[in-house]
């Protein structure tokens, strides 16, 4: 595989992480997380959850999340993606817009993350290692 090809699927893994977020698939969310070998390692922060380690634990917390989200939508920007190797990094801010269909406002929510996502080519495949989120609290302007 070429390093343009190894890129290319990088991208869309991490892509791909991110639509299965906003369809709530948990078996294409569960996919894209690594495992055998990989599986004690997984490691999942999600913004102002303490850090879940292991994939059982991670794909839980999936399901909880994706269970009491009835709408999400990321608009990725910043997005840069770093191959080492087996290993590879890509960071991004994850521009997020979510809402509650149960509420006359419609939209609840929208706001900002920084996310690094760590991947590892197993079986030929980027899986994700690694999700850290943390978000960018809203600062006033200045005067």
């Amino acid at each position: 595989m070429s390093p343009a090809d190894l890129v290319a699927a990088l991208e869309e893994a991490n892509a791909e992480f991110y639509a299965a977020f906003e369809a709530g698939d948990l078996d294409r969310m569960a996919a894209l997380w690594a495992d055998g070998p990989y599986a004690p390692s997984v490691t999942c922060v999600h913004p102002g959850w303490p850090m879940l380690r292991g994939r059982d634990e991670v794909l839980r917390s999936w399901a909880l999340i994706m269970a009491n989200t009835s709408y999400i939508q990321f608009v990725l920007t910043n997005v840069e993606a770093d191959i080492h190797g087996d290993q590879a990094v890509v960071t991004c801010s994850e521009n997020i817009l979510t809402a509650d269909e149960d509420t006359e406002a419609g939209f609840l929510a929208g706001g900002e993350v920084v996310a690094t996502n760590i991947f590892v080519r197993a079986d030929g495949a980027w899986r994700l290692l690694l999700h850290h989120g943390s978000p960018i609290l809203n600062t006033a302007e200045e005067e």
